[in-house]
C-alpha cells in the first residue's frame, strides 16, 4: 500500500481516521483526525503524542496482535461540549506494510437522546412516585385504623382524589406531548381566526380568573387576522400561557391578551403575528428563562404542584411552536411581572 494511496483514502473516509503502523507510529491521518487531535500533520508521529486515553491505546494495540476488529469509546471536550466517539481499530494487511485502520464516529448525539430518555424516566417516575405513595398510605389507613372513623376517611378520600386527579393530569401532559412530537415534523394547514381564538380563551378561563380574582383584558385588532395553524393546538398554547398567568401572576392583578400582525417580524424575518400574554406577578429570575421549555423544570416546584402542573406544560408549548415554525418569547424581570409572546408566521 503505497503512501499516496492510504493518504487518498483516508481523505475519501468521511469521519476522522488514521493508520497506526509498526511501533506506534501513524502513517498518516486525514484532515479531521488532525482536528479532531488537534494536530496539524500527524504522519510519523508517536501515537502516544496526540492519544493518551488507555482504553483506545489498548483497542489499537489488541487489534494489532490478534488482527481482529475491535471498538471503544473517545471522550473528548469541543470548546464547552462534551463530545463521544465511537472508535473502530480494524487491521490492514498488505505485501509490504501492515497496520490499523482508526476511524472515530462521533455518537454525541445518540449519548445526549440516551441520557434524555434516562432523565424522562426518572423524572416521570419520580412525579409518579409521591401521589402513589400517598394513595397507597392512605388505602392502608382507611382498610385499618380509619376504618370506621366518617371524619378521617372523608378527609383521607378529599386528599386521595387530588392526588388521583395529580396523576391523572401528568399522563394526559404526557399524551399530549408525545402527539405534540408525532406531528412536530407535519406542517399545519388550516386556517385559524386568532381573533376569535384569543376571545374563546379568555371566555373559557374567565371562571379560573374570578376565582382567583384576576382581570383579563385584550387587545386585539377590529379586522380578523387569519393564519395557517392547528386550532387545536394554538388554543392549547394560549390556554397554557393564560392560566399559568392566572395562577402565577398574582392575586388581584391584570392579565393582557395582545395580538398584533407585523409586515416582517424580526424574528422571522417574514410577516408575522405576535399573541403577548402578560402578568403583573412576581417576575421571573432571569437564571431560570433559558429552562423554562425543559420537561419537568419548575421556577417554585412547591407551588407548582400546589397549583395543579406537572412541569410538561411549556416543554408542550415550545413543541407546538416549533411544528408551527414560530418563536416563543419571554420577557421577565423579578417584580416586574412576566410577558410569553409566540410568534407565528402569516
Amino acid at each position: 500500500m503505497t503512501d499516496t494511496l492510504i493518504t487518498d483514502t483516508l481523505a475519501a473516509i468521511p469521519m476522522p481516521a488514521l493508520v497506526v503502523a509498526a511501533g506506534e507510529r501513524i502513517l498518516d491521518g486525514n484532515k479531521a483526525a488532525e482536528k479532531l487531535l488537534e494536530s496539524e500533520n500527524l504522519a510519523g508521529m508517536h501515537l502516544l503524542t496526540v492519544l493518551r486515553q488507555p482504553s483506545v491505546l489498548d483497542a489499537i494495540e489488541a487489534c494489532r496482535a490478534s488482527q481482529a476488529a475491535r471498538t471503544t469509546r473517545y471522550l473528548t471536550t469541543v470548546g464547552r461540549q462534551d463530545m463521544t466517539y465511537r472508535v473502530h481499530c480494524g487491521f490492514v494487511r498488505n505485501e509490504d506494510r501492515s497496520g490499523v485502520l482508526v476511524t472515530f464516529e462521533d455518537i454525541t448525539h445518540l449519548e445526549t437522546a440516551e441520557q434524555m430518555r434516562r432523565d424522562f424516566v426518572a423524572n416521570v417516575s419520580h412525579e409518579l412516585r409521591t401521589p402513589l405513595t400517598a394513595l397507597l398510605g392512605f388505602i392502608e389507613t382507611l382498610q385499618g385504623p380509619a376504618r370506621d372513623d366518617p371524619v378521617a376517611r372523608d378527609r383521607f378520600l378529599g386528599i386521595m382524589a387530588n392526588e388521583a386527579g395529580r396523576m391523572n393530569r401528568l399522563v394526559r401532559d404526557l399524551l399530549s406531548l408525545s402527539q405534540v412530537e408525532a406531528q412536530e415534523r407535519i406542517r399545519p394547514g388550516e386556517s385559524v381566526n386568532m381573533t376569535d381564538m384569543v376571545d374563546s380563551v379568555i371566555r373559557n378561563l374567565s371562571p379560573l380568573a374570578e376565582a382567583s380574582n384576576v382581570t383579563i383584558k385584550q387587545d386585539v385588532p377590529a379586522e380578523p387576522v387569519k393564519l395557517a395553524a392547528d386550532a387545536d393546538q394554538i388554543r392549547q398554547v394560549l390556554m397554557n400561557l393564560t392560566e399559568n398567568a392566572i395562577k402565577y401572576g398574582g392575586v388581584d392583578g391584570t392579565v393582557t391578551l395582545s395580538l398584533s400582525v407585523m409586515d416582517k417580524d424580526p424574528a422571522l424575518r417574514a410577516p408575522g403575528v405576535r399573541v403577548s400574554v402578560r402578568d403583573q406577578g412576581p417576575g421571573i429570575d432571569p437564571i431560570h428563562l433559558p429552562r423554562l421549555t425543559e420537561r419537568f423544570y419548575r421556577v417554585d416546584s412547591h407551588r407548582s404542584r400546589e397549583m395543579g402542573g406537572t412541569g410538561l406544560g411549556l416543554a408542550i408549548v415550545k413543541h407546538i411552536i416549533n411544528r408551527h415554525r414560530g418563536r416563543l418569547k419571554v420577557e421577565s424581570e423579578l417584580g416586574q411581572g412576566s410577558v410569553f409572546t409566540v410568534i407565528l408566521p402569516m
